[in-house]
């Protein structure tokens, strides 16, 4: 997520009542998960056996709970909750805002945009040449809607991030601040909810095909031309690459990778990496040709425990 304003670190070290370590020039441009951060962002750790991996990210800016070694060119701000800071910060650059019109007068849509009358399109949204919007869609904040899209009655897209930190006293949730990103030439069913990212973007590659009632989690980066029918669930932070094929009723667990032009057959439950060109099966899902010998042989084991049971 990119600050609305650029903040130096002294200010932001004053405002939270910080301790500023390292470089006092260090201007923050954005706030990221550590997953997602480029150099000038700020990002957050509070568990000893992750510091390593932020310092040494691309983050310019580390919020963290103790002292603890680091690059010179890079600044830690030391905090009893990291995570808190992390989210107030968020929380002021993008605060939430109720919308009180059908469409937000900040949003900007092309003139050559169909838009149904009772479709709402949120804050900051953007709206491309020649798209269709149906009947009671939601486009959610700052979401990016492309050319040629084509957005089917009841679809939701842009909506909050599941996502929440586990504490001693419940889960506190995350304000997301990220965007949802629709390409040109993409269409959207009916009733499918597409969330946006915590911090990052919630990406639809050029040309993607979704069919009604599909689920697509925060921060899911999806490439070109791809099929995805009906009841398809995508758990957050996964990417999925051109071509893919994901039949009805198909689930793809959180942060996985799916290379080009898989195909995942109907009802197929997905937990590790698909690399390229392969087609998946069953649940857990494995290679189709090896799950299929793995269904046959298993015909055959009443027939083999006769036959051992006779001897």
């Amino acid at each position: 997520m990119k600050l609305a304003q650029h903040i130096d670190v002294r200010t932001i070290a004053e405002k939270y009542n910080l301790q500023l370590l390292g470089n006092s020039e260090q201007i923050a441009y954005g706030i990221n998960e550590i997953h997602k951060v480029v150099p000038g962002d700020i990002t957050f750790v509070d568990a000893e056996k992750y510091y390593k991996k932020s310092i040494n990210s691309d983050a310019s800016i580390i919020l963290i709970n103790k002292e603890t070694e680091f690059p010179e060119h890079k600044t830690l701000l030391i905090c009893n909750d990291p995570f808190d800071v992390y989210n107030r910060i968020v929380c002021e650059n993008r605060p939430q805002i109720q919308l009180n019109e059908r469409i937000s007068s900040t949003a900007v849509i092309h003139k050559t945009a169909s838009i149904h009358p009772s479709a709402v399109i949120s804050h900051h949204a953007v709206v491309g040449a020649s798209t269709f919007i149906d009947a009671n869609v939601v486009i959610g904040e700052y979401s990016v809607i492309g050319n040629h899209v084509n957005i089917q009655s009841g679809a939701i897209i842009g909506s909050d991030a599941f996502y929440y930190k586990k504490t001693k006293n419940g889960f506190v949730k995350w304000r997301s601040g990220g965007r949802t990103i629709l390409q040109d030439d993409v269409e959207v069913g009916a009733g499918t909810t597409i969330n946006k990212g915590v911090s990052g973007d919630t990406i639809i590659g050029q040309g993607t095909k979704i069919d009604c009632q599909v689920h697509i989690g925060h921060g899911v980066v999806v490439g070109k031309h791809c099929l995805f029918a009906a009841q398809v669930g995508i758990g957050g932070k996964t990417v999925i690459g051109d071509h893919v094929t994901l039949y009805g009723q198909v689930g793809l667990a959180q942060n996985l990778v799916i290379g080009n032009h898989v195909t995942v057959l109907a009802a197929s439950g997905v937990s590790k990496n698909i690399e390229d060109g392969k087609i998946y099966f069953g649940a857990p899902a494995d290679e189709m040709n090896v799950k299929y010998r793995e269904l046959a042989s298993l015909r055959q084991l009443p027939n083999l425990l006769k036959e051992f049971n006779k001897k």
